[in-house]
């Protein structure tokens, strides 16, 4: 057993040994990413704290002995929709809008009920790379994907489009200012994909600051802060700016199957069926919510 600042960590034959595996078949949980593993000069090391971890969050508890309830809060990306919708069921739920990978490791961490995510394939950015994330991550054994909308996503512009955008690479071309969101943003992910695609990085951008939300893309085009930023059309619609479209997203919200049935997800579900819902999608712009509500995947 290897000693690093007082983390425990354990060989291959170690960690096999401690979980009582074959070394084969722990080769295979880590070929497909189930077991949290690292490698250091090309050995692979487990640490024993993770291990335990892992074991505890596939652990089948007998009835009435569950895990932490997890606080009223929805964590992950920014949606107009989701936070009128929030508000409209009057469920009991808060929202944390703090970008697509820091709801769902909140969510992992247990800090928030739901999260809503809208993660993006670097190599595919067009992917619906939803399901692909939770299907890979052990502690989901007992989670659901829940679909809220498909969101029409692409650059905002002044009104108009006076600068004649017509993709992101004529952004580079023009030296336009770029608004960019956080690190792990779902709209971020998107970014990096299509520079990619293009053949670019981030570093050929000129970027002005990063804004926290696509609202505050908005603000900062509206205030003359930048000439562009990704967000939804329902963002561009509701600050009066121009739209150039870029694709279309999979925004879901992800949940424990236990709090899927308790009242206060349930009321916010509860809501995606009525022709309200709908209505306000329709105002909004650049939503399909014809599979609101629906499981997208589940373990």
């Amino acid at each position: 057993m290897q000693e690093n600042a007082g983390l425990r960590l354990l060989t291959t034959a170690e960690a096999a040994d401690y979980l009582r595996l074959k070394e084969r078949k722990l080769y295979e949980l880590v070929a497909e990413r189930q077991i949290p593993c690292t490698k250091v000069t090309g050995k692979w090391l487990f640490s024993r704290a993770d291990l335990d971890r892992w074991l505890l969050a596939g652990m089948a508890r007998p009835y009435g002995v569950v895990p932490a309830e997890p606080p009223p809060i929805v964590g992950g990306s920014h949606d107009p929709l989701l936070q009128w919708a929030l508000s409209e069921s009057h469920a009991g739920l808060a929202i944390l809008p703090e970008g697509s990978e820091a709801g769902y490791k909140r969510f992992l961490k247990g800090e928030v009920i739901a999260a809503a995510i809208h993660f993006h394939d670097l190599d595919d950015p067009e992917k619906d790379a939803n399901p692909q994330i939770t299907s890979r991550e052990a502690q989901l054994y007992d989670a659901v994907l829940i679909g809220f909308a498909a969101r029409e996503q692409g650059l905002l512009v002044a009104e108009g489009n006076p600068v004649g955008l017509t993709r992101l690479k004529d952004a580079h071309a023009r030296g336009l200012r770029v608004v960019v969101r956080p690190e792990g943003a779902g709209a971020q992910q998107l970014l990096l994909g299509l520079l990619r695609s293009d053949g670019l990085s981030i570093g050929d951008l000129t970027r002005t600051h990063v804004a926290p939300t696509g609202p505050d893309i908005a603000q900062a085009i509206r205030s003359g802060h930048g000439d562009c930023g990704i967000a939804t059309r329902a963002v561009a619609t509701a600050a009066g700016l121009g739209f150039v479209p870029l694709c279309i997203e999979h925004f879901d919200l992800l949940m424990r199957q236990r709090d899927y049935f308790r009242p206060p997800l349930q009321t916010l579900l509860a809501l995606l069926r009525q022709p309200g819902f709908a209505q306000r999608a329709r105002e909004l712009g650049g939503l399909d919510v014809s599979a609101a509500g629906m499981v997208r995947w589940a373990p």
